[in-house]
């Protein structure tokens, strides 16, 4: 795994960024230059989704667990497209969020769009920026989920994708920004799935690529695992056009993991040894034995 990057400051966001966002793209305005840190995207992670109420039920035991564990990141759930609020349950998520930074564990929130409803979709990924704790604690990353099939149209779809993540870049400053693709391996074997995904448009907006590369269930043994994760990482630098871009491969799902899959997952890791951050999905569904097959990256 590549060393991190280092520094990294989360932009005050303040007000106006939903009218400041349509603004820009109605003026045809280039998308913004990539500025943020992926430092934050770097490191052993976790992911928690609006599902995991055993998570929000004692936030700070939970996050005194993850430390214990050695997260570097962890990456949770604000919303998504089909969620009754444009953050769900803020309290909860502001204890958890204030118990990780207590712990010295970074957050990175994600949303995950539908595509169908852009002011629904452009309002809760901005959510994420103003998002603050009762302490005043803010998100360190935030990231776009670009996986939802949910619109029929796929050019429809791949322009709101692209344009939604160029208005969520023009908002965040220097807070950094990450998309959280379909696996490239996936696609290349079901294309039909999201046929000429905006691979390019999408790395000129984004400071990091979390691809999901999930192969538990699918694949059987280490050579299969370690030969897709492999293919997955090297189409993504391909595909974006962008052989350095910072890559935060996440597999799973952690618990239909066996002992071969998960040492293949970890070898293609260790062996590409140019991603900058490592995780499973998700933190309810991982083991203590995938924990400590991950140990050998989390150095």
């Amino acid at each position: 795994m590549r060393r991190p990057y280092s520094g990294g400051v989360l932009r005050l966001v303040t007000c106006g960024l939903l009218a400041a966002a349509i603004c820009s793209v109605s003026a045809g305005a280039a998308p913004a230059a990539r500025s943020g840190d992926p430092s934050v995207f770097g490191g052993l992670g976790t992911w928690v989704d609006i599902y995991d109420g055993a998570v929000y039920a004692a936030p700070e035991r939970t996050a005194q667990r993850m430390a214990a564990r050695d997260i570097r990141t962890v990456w949770v759930e604000t919303a998504n497209f089909g969620a009754s609020a444009d953050v769900v349950n803020p309290v909860q998520l502001g204890r958890l969020v204030d118990a990780l930074h207590d712990n010295g564990i970074q957050v990175v929130g994600w949303y995950f769009p539908g595509h169908v409803k852009p002011a629904l979709d452009l309002r809760r990924s901005l959510a994420m920026l103003s998002f603050r704790t009762a302490t005043g604690g803010a998100l360190d990353g935030v990231a776009l989920d670009i996986e939802s099939t949910r619109l029929r149209n796929v050019t429809l779809r791949s322009r709101r994708a692209v344009a939604l993540t160029r208005q969520l870049r023009d908002a965040s400053g220097d807070t950094p920004l990450a998309v959280v693709p379909f696996n490239p391996r996936g696609l290349e074997r079901r294309p039909a799935t999201w046929p000429r995904f905006p691979w390019a448009e999408l790395a000129e907006s984004t400071d990091a690529f979390a691809p999901m590369v999930y192969t538990g269930g699918g694949l059987k043994g280490f050579d299969a695992t370690y030969g897709y994760v492999t293919r997955a990482l090297r189409l993504l630098r391909a595909n974006t056009g962008r052989p350095d871009v910072p890559i935060h491969v996440a597999g799973g799902v952690a618990d239909r993991l066996g002992a071969e899959e998960l040492a293949g997952f970890v070898a293609a890791v260790l062996d590409d040894g140019e991603t900058i951050g490592v995780s499973l999905y998700d933190w309810m569904t991982t083991p203590p034995r995938a924990w400590k097959a991950l140990a050998p990256l989390n150095r």
